[in-house]
């Protein structure tokens, strides 16, 4: 498992991996946020 994470914050590669999923679960929060807003808003 150390080889795993050291390889994930050390190489190129694994630090765009990581900024990719982050990005991806940050703007599923956003859109689901987003979602139920619009949901809850009356006027549309």
């Amino acid at each position: 498992m150390d080889v795993v994470l050291n390889l994930l914050f050390t190489s190129p590669m694994g630090l765009l991996s990581l900024f990719a999923i982050l990005f991806m679960v940050g703007m599923a929060i956003y859109l689901v946020s987003w979602y139920k807003r619009k949901m809850n808003d009356p006027d549309e």
